[in-house]
C-alpha cells in the first residue's frame, strides 16, 4: 500500500488522542490477549476496548474492528495487534494498535471524512478537532 505523505502526522494525532486508552489496555495481562485472539473470543476483546475507551471518549466512539493478531514465539516478546475503529461524528478512522513489551504504536489504514476538503492539511486539522470533540471532559464541582 502506498502511504500518503500526511499519514504520519495523522498517526501522531491519533496516537496522542488514545494514549490514556492504551494505558488502560496495558493493564490487561498479555496472556489474556493471546487467549482471546487465539480462541477467537473477539467479543471479550471488544469489551476490553470499550471498557477502556468509555473512561475517556463518548460511548461507541472507539471500538474493536475486525479482530486482532497475537504474534508469539519462543524466542521473542509478544506483539499484540488490535484492529480498531475511531468514529467521532463526521470521521471514521480504521487503524491498528500495536502493543509490545515496551511500546505502543498505531498504523493508520484508512480515514473516511464525512465532508472531505480538497486540502489534506485541512482534513488533518479536522481529524484533530473531531478526536478532541469526542473526549469526555471532567467538570469540576462548583460550590
Amino acid at each position: 500500500m502506498n502511504r500518503q505523505p500526511h499519514a504520519s502526522s495523522r498517526e501522531i494525532i491519533l496516537a496522542r488522542a488514545i494514549e490514556p486508552v492504551v494505558a488502560e489496555l496495558r493493564m490487561v495481562d498479555v496472556a489474556d490477549y493471546i487467549a482471546f485472539i487465539r480462541l477467537e473470543h473477539f467479543a471479550c476483546l471488544s469489551d476490553l476496548v470499550e471498557s477502556a475507551a468509555e473512561l475517556y471518549f463518548m460511548p461507541g466512539t472507539l471500538r474493536l474492528g475486525h479482530g486482532g493478531e497475537a504474534h508469539v514465539d519462543w524466542g521473542g516478546n509478544p506483539r499484540i495487534v488490535l484492529d480498531l475503529e475511531f468514529r467521532p461524528p463526521g470521521v471514521t478512522v480504521y487503524f491498528q494498535l500495536i502493543l509490545t513489551e515496551h511500546n505502543a504504536s498505531v498504523v493508520l489504514n484508512y480515514i473516511s471524512f464525512g465532508e472531505p476538503h480538497d486540502d489534506p492539511d485541512h482534513n488533518t486539522e479536522l481529524l484533530r478537532q473531531k478526536l478532541e470533540g469526542a473526549r469526555i471532559r471532567k467538570r469540576e464541582a462548583i460550590g
